[in-house]
């Protein structure tokens, strides 16, 4: 019995090292998956502690007034009501700052359109902004209603 069985397993073993060829089919939906997690992998690298994203904003003022800091920012809101506008009180300064950008090109081209309404300097700044990775991707992802 024990002849057998390794006469058996020994035959086994000879016609598996027989076949040279391995065939691996992929599935299609392998190469889109990766694509997602490479971008959701990105933006979870730009993440901070806080559930904020590191990005850029622009500010557009720095004074002590509190007067023209409102002032300032009640235009901002008028004139892009797209883009969320911030006032920050860093004593004694009151600072006004608009927008939400990942990547600086995005922040340096909304730049030159205030540069238009505020000619005193506008300035690309560092700063931990609000993003939801959501609201892009799923315009992206949806398929065209015809």
């Amino acid at each position: 019995m024990k002849a057998a069985i390794l006469i058996l397993f020994v035959a086994f073993a000879h016609i598996s090292f027989a076949q040279d060829t391995i065939v691996v089919r992929k599935d299609s939906r392998l190469e889109t998956l990766t694509a997602k997690q490479a971008s959701t992998n990105k933006l979870a690298g730009k993440m901070t502690s806080n559930g904020l994203y590191r990005g850029f904003r622009l500010q557009v003022l720095n004074t002590r007034s509190r007067e023209q800091a409102f002032q300032v920012k009640t235009e901002l809101l008028r004139r892009f009501p797209e883009e969320k506008t911030y006032l920050l009180y860093q004593s004694p300064y009151f600072k006004v700052r608009i927008g939400n950008f990942l990547e600086r090109a995005d922040a340096e081209e909304f730049r030159q359109m205030v540069m238009k309404q505020y000619p005193q300097g506008v300035f690309v700044i560092d700063d931990a902004i609000e993003y939801r990775p959501g609201a892009a991707t799923s315009e992206e992802t949806e398929p065209d209603s015809q």
